[in-house]
């Protein structure tokens, strides 16, 4: 039930470029959302996979077989969900991170409710995705 399907045919030109440059780029926000908390890894992995099929079946395959980002693509694109592991790690680190935020920085009143808001919003994005199981 793959939803790849069929590399479309490659573009020329501008648009190859194109899709070559927002595929840096989205792969560049999701290794850096690996590491870091407030930042989503599976949008800008999946903005990566689309681009590279259109550009370049290759390295679209590469990032696929990859040890890290090849099991997340997987459970995306066969199963529209992550694996219960990824969601607790997801959860864990947004709570921890959101907590000493709260707690230990010095903020304005508004930006520690701005900054509930949106763990709150991204809690409840993680804990809505649909768990892959085994």
């Amino acid at each position: 039930m793959g939803s790849a399907g069929p590399a479309p045919k490659a573009p020329r030109g501008a648009r190859r470029v194109l899709y070559w440059s927002l595929a840096a780029i989205f792969f560049a926000l999701a290794v850096l959302g690996v590491a870091l908390p407030g930042l989503p890894t599976t949008p800008f992995l999946l903005l990566t996979s689309w681009c590279l099929l259109r550009c370049s079946p290759r390295l679209h395959a590469k990032l696929r077989a990859s040890r890290l980002f090849g099991p997340l693509l997987h459970d995306w694109e066969e199963h529209r969900g992550v694996r219960l592991a990824v969601k607790v790690a997801a959860f864990t680190l947004m709570l921890c991170i959101g907590g000493v935020s709260l707690l230990l920085l010095d903020m304005p009143t508004l930006w520690c409710v701005l900054v509930g808001l949106l763990l709150l919003s991204g809690m409840v994005v993680v804990l809505r995705l649909r768990t892959v199981r085994d």
